[in-house]
């Protein structure tokens, strides 16, 4: 795999403008309702997957960080076995090796339990569609009720107005916060401290 294939697909990753096929959209899009309501309880939630394609591509790593009162409480951050190999490109950018994932659980044991640990509070992400599109695409699972969302990215695009773009990076060099960038717990904490920031401007 070129270097310059590798920086394509981040840069996809990492668009803040991400679009999907029109038939998962629809389908997924009236199982969440984004919102722009600050909440003092929720989960912060990133995926590091196979690719980006929801429902095609699998999940390889979970990041879920529970906070209480805005204040961080508990954690569910695992490797998760694909049943398929990783490409050059994946392993580039997220570090995560077909070696690493071959004795982790598979997603579905995983599943249900990221159900339960989100429970009824609603889900912090930084470019939601994205890590709500792999979420649902566990329905085969296991079911996903339905999530109040609130995207990061739209946050910072109305109260961050002082950086060139609004990607995960670019906030947490920003904001100066030490960022293990493209591993989902290191965004989860990146994400938590932005919408943190986000609503202390409201």
């Amino acid at each position: 795999m070129e270097k310059w294939e590798a920086e394509r697909l981040l840069n996809q990753k990492m668009n803040d403008t991400r679009t999907y096929p029109k038939r998962r959209t629809a389908a997924r899009a009236k199982k969440y309702n984004l919102t722009m309501e600050p909440a003092d309880d929720y989960i912060v939630l990133d995926f590091e997957t196979t690719g980006l394609r929801a429902g095609d591509d699998k999940i390889i790593q979970i990041g879920a960080v529970k906070y209480i009162g805005h204040q961080q409480q508990d954690t569910m951050y695992l490797l998760i076995n694909p049943e398929r190999p990783i490409s050059s490109t994946i392993t580039r950018i997220t570090g995560i090796r077909n070696g690493d994932v071959q004795d982790a659980p598979v997603i579905e044991e995983i599943a249900p339990q990221l159900i339960d640990f989100i429970g009824d509070l609603p889900i912090v992400a930084h470019n939601a569609p994205f890590d709500m599109g792999f979420l649902y695409a566990l329905e085969h699972i296991t079911p996903v009720p339905p999530y109040q969302v609130i995207d990061t990215v739209r946050l910072a695009r109305k109260f961050i107005t002082e950086t060139p773009n609004h990607k995960l990076t670019t906030l947490s060099a920003y904001l100066e916060l030490e960022h293990n960038a493209h591993d989902a717990l290191g965004d989860c904490l990146v994400t938590a401290s932005i919408y943190q920031f986000c609503i202390g401007r409201m």
